[in-house]
């Protein structure tokens, strides 16, 4: 049985990055929103044994570093099944983008692999697992708005947030997050007074924090009742939408300050976001992926047709509420 899904992609609203872990990694404080960019994963589950990973894109991996062989390999064992499993991976987002494109990849591998057994491993087993595989994959097991820390494998469903337009610019530049999170701890050490992370991290808590405590009066309609379509940046409150209320806040990107010296033109592109009329603008992950949030969709066409005759591949897209993200997943429910 062959099974084809949308892998979604996801930016980050805010990153805060905390101390070195024992384990080498670093604690992290972000919001993820999944957006309706997406690649597609088709999973064919036949006789033999065995994982075959296919694709047209010369930059994914084929062999067990692939994080969709991983996860695979790694459901099989649970589920206690054999068999000979293709996948097929249809590239659409950037590799090392910030979008977490093969994260997702690898949770699409997975859900899809259940349905052509039609066998379903319970909840926490899955979110285990996609830990196991990567920092970001569980976030693809909620979708939505989701509140990520840890290493950012600890995934908390945030209060779903109403779609939004938004736009996603994806430069031809590869940024490694490795070696992002290596020149960050460079930068630290190299300040005379570096900011102790605990306090950044602390004060990162407190804004969601106190973000989360306004209660959602109208349910992301503004004071007219339309939808976020017609929210204005001169609104007010949790009145108007939830997520710009959010990023008024002024949660940031700590990937920005030792990405952005190094490649000043994703610096530029942010900037014609800002002024194009995105409410918000930032790098999603390490990067080199950047997004803007608009007012409207006609709003973010435009400023998408700005940067494409700049020579730049910008897509407008919108966010996805959880809802939308389940509905929208299985390829003939689209």
């Amino acid at each position: 049985m062959s099974v084809a899904v949308r892998s979604f992609a996801k930016i980050n609203l805010g990153l805060c990055i905390g101390a070195p872990r024992a384990d080498g990694f670093h604690e992290l404080l972000t919001v993820y929103q999944t957006i309706a960019l997406h690649d597609m994963i088709r999973v064919q589950v036949g006789r033999g044994s065995g994982i075959e990973i296919r694709s047209e894109d010369p930059r994914v991996p084929t062999d067990e570093s692939n994080t969709c062989y991983r996860i695979v390999e790694k459901t099989m064992t649970a589920l206690k099944t054999r068999g000979r499993v293709v996948i097929e991976i249809e590239k659409r987002l950037p590799v090392q983008g910030g979008l977490g494109g093969a994260s997702g990849n690898a949770v699409a591998a997975l859900l899809a692999l259940e349905r052509a057994l039609k066998k379903e491993l319970p909840g926490p087993k899955k979110l285990r697992i996609a830990a196991e595989v990567g920092s970001d994959l569980p976030l693809f097991l909620v979708g939505g708005t989701v509140l990520g820390i840890g290493r950012g494998e600890e995934v908390y469903p945030l209060e779903d947030l109403s779609a939004v337009a938004c736009v996603v610019v994806t430069p031809e530049i590869g940024v490694s997050t490795p070696k992002a999170f290596a020149d960050w701890d460079a930068t630290q050490a190299d300040e005379l007074t570096p900011a102790d992370p605990s306090d950044r991290m602390n004060k990162f808590s407190r804004v969601l924090s106190a973000w989360l405590s306004v209660p959602e009066r109208t349910k992301g309609k503004t004071k007219s009742g339309k939808g976020l379509s017609g929210v204005s940046a001169r609104g007010r409150g949790r009145a108007e939408t939830p997520l710009l209320d959010l990023v008024r806040t002024g949660i940031e990107n700590d990937f920005e300050r030792v990405v952005f010296p190094q490649y000043p033109e994703l610096l530029e592109v942010k900037r014609v976001l800002e002024r194009a009329g995105a409410f918000y603008a930032s790098l999603s992950g390490s990067g080199s992926a950047i997004y803007g949030l608009f007012a409207t969709r006609a709003a973010a066409q435009t400023a998408a047709a700005k940067l494409q005759k700049m020579g730049v591949k910008a897509l407008a897209t919108t966010t996805l509420t959880r809802r939308q993200y389940w509905k929208k997943f299985l390829v003939s429910s689209f």
